[in-house]
């Protein structure tokens, strides 16, 4: 692709020529003008990357915005972006918010159902689409559906005009991302230019912290998996333009593992299923080779593990230090490369096994915690002073507490000022200036955070006992490696029971039970269980977008497998 630098110049630098844009996003321009000449973005696909400098970037913005700008929107007006992870969506979204558009992201897995209530709701003027066989099935199922344009049609390369552009305030809207739904549709959570804007100041500082902590760098090296339509992942995705880092987006999220090898990044923003996924596929790779490496490998997992608890035992010292120096190096330049700082995690509570696994590897997990209604992010870890099973501590400019039924209290300048067209729901979200999250925590002597589970989630039992499920789910998840989701189930009876999913045996399952019930007071424990072939998943309805239960959907879908557990067994004493 070829750019002509001038013309980028003129069209984003020249103040005389062009009103200035949305804050945050002047930055990312005038960033990605500074290296008009160095690779920004990249796509990976069969182990081939290919990418665009930042000059070239600019170039199909320019074209995006030309495009956008001759179909005489107003300021304000809402325009769906429909598509998966691309240059071309990041072009799309960045030339959207300059022409004063709010974005309106539609995540291409999600089921066509869904999207068409998502526009429903917030009435886009048009939608941009990455392909043509994403809209068939929406436009075969809405006959009002709004005006979609390609990108082949909108990339196109039209000469520049000298049109007349909006003035975007602070307080406008620039996106309206639709929450996961896990108790029911999602709602659009209105994010303004000032809560994006704070969010990347403080994105950038820990990523600078992070970095400068690591040594002498350079422009951070990026792999990134996750869709741009979740509000962390975009968060994180303009933070990287504005460091002007090099960001190489994967493609096909079945070549996820051998991607990040060849791109050898920094640092990634990952999900905790697959450091999860990661952790096991290196158990099982050693279990198959044998011989000294595995049993090196095994005798330090067993070293590393007393270590923790305080239960050293003679030679434990001997086998980490074999581990550290023939077989941790390996699997760490094995598993990502050799560039690794830290991996960053969030979305969902990480284990904290999984977290001491890495860390017995060398690499270290910074965790992150937040919602979408706090423009994605309300904690981050300190890459100096972590401390395991925490998320670390509120970020600078914005305040957490705990409220009633110690639910987690947020205020600041990242808390969004309502839901899309629900005013009901933003008064009951938004409380004497305080969202309200609906998520429990603590926090520690040192000012980091835990996140124990879901107000919203807890079972009453019909003895009056109240809990989380999370905490009793995550306890029998990590007995069984084999099982895909634990489900706890019981509210309104005399006692708790799971659904298990995935290739696991009843008797592993039994035994899991036997040893976690006897560390839980006895309306914490599980009495009985099913066990179910079919995992939960985004297709068959029982996940949301990014991966969560959908628990009254669950309930719904089982109800006579849940009602034959209760009818089955009697409570135990």
């Amino acid at each position: 692709m070829e750019l002509t630098t001038s013309r980028a110049t003129c069209w984003f630098c020249n103040k005389n020529n062009l009103n200035t844009p949305i804050p945050f996003v002047g930055d990312i321009l005038a960033q990605l003008h500074a290296a008009a000449d160095r690779r920004i973005l990249a796509e990976i696909r069969d182990g081939r990357i290919t990418g665009v400098t930042g000059g070239e970037l600019l170039e199909m913005i320019r074209r995006a915005r030309t495009f956008i700008a001759a179909k005489n929107l107003r300021k304000g007006d809402r325009c769906g972006l429909l598509a998966a992870n691309s240059i071309r969506w990041v072009a799309m979204d960045l030339a959207l918010m300059a022409e004063g558009l709010i974005v309106v992201p539609l995540y291409s897995r999600q089921a066509p159902a869904e999207l068409i209530a998502m526009m429903k709701d917030s009435t886009p003027s048009l939608v941009c689409c990455g392909e043509a066989l994403l809209w068939e099935e929406i436009d075969r199922n809405w006959a009002d559906a709004p005006p979609r344009y390609l990108f082949e049609e909108i990339f196109t390369g039209v000469e520049c005009a000298q049109l007349e552009r909006p003035q975007v305030g602070k307080d406008d809207p620039v996106t309206i991302i639709y929450t996961s739904g896990t108790s029911g549709e999602g709602k659009g959570v209105v994010l303004t230019a000032a809560n994006v804007g704070f969010m990347l100041e403080r994105t950038a500082e820990r990523l600078e912290q992070l970095m400068s902590s690591s040594g002498p760098a350079g422009q951070d090296r990026i792999f990134h998996y996750l869709p741009f339509t979740f509000a962390a992942s975009w968060i994180a995705l303009l933070t990287f333009l504005k460091r002007r880092s090099v960001v190489t987006i994967n493609m096909d999220l079945a070549k996820i593992a051998s991607d990040m090898r060849t791109v050898a990044p920094d640092y990634f923003l990952n999900v905790p299923q697959l450091l999860e996924r990661m952790r096991r596929a290196v158990d099982e790779q050693l279990w198959q080779t044998g011989g000294v490496a595995q049993a090196i490998y095994s005798r330090a997992k067993g070293s590393w593990a007393r270590r923790q608890e305080k239960q050293t035992k003679s030679g434990d010292a001997v086998w980490l230090a074999l581990a550290n120096a023939l077989i941790f190096p390996a699997i760490r330049k094995k598993m990502i490369g050799k560039n690794l700082k830290a991996l960053i995690c969030g979305s969902a509570p990480l284990s904290v096994e999984t977290q001491l696994y890495f860390m017995m590897l060398g690499i270290r997990v910074l965790q992150v915690y937040g919602l979408t209604e706090t423009t994605a992010i309300c904690t981050m870890d300190d890459p100096n002073r972590v401390e395991v099973g925490y998320v670390g501590p509120a970020i600078p400019g914005m305040e957490m507490k705990l409220g009633e039924n110690e639910e987690i209290v947020v205020r600041g300048p990242n808390v969004f000022r309502g839901y899309w067209n629900r005013p009901e729901q933003t008064a009951e979200a938004l409380r004497d200036g305080w969202f309200h999250t609906g998520d429990q925590g603590e926090i520690s002597a040192a000012g980091n955070w835990r996140i124990a589970g879901r107000i919203k989630n807890l079972i009453v039992l019909g003895s009056g006992h109240k809990l989380s499920p999370e905490p009793v789910e995550n306890a029998i998840a990590k007995m069984l490696p084999e099982a895909q989701q634990v489900v706890v189930v019981g509210n309104g009876r005399g006692y708790l029971a799971a659904l298990v999913t995935g290739g696991v045996s009843p008797e592993k399952v039994q035994a899991a039970l036997d040893e976690v019930n006897p560390d839980l007071p006895h309306y914490k424990q599980v009495r009985t269980f099913c066990v179910l072939t079919e995992p939960f998943s985004i297709e068959n309805g029982l996940l949301t977008a990014n991966g969560k239960l959908k628990r009254d959907a669950i309930s719904l879908r089982m109800k006579n497998e849940i009602e034959d557990l209760y009818g089955m067994k009697q409570a135990v004493s």
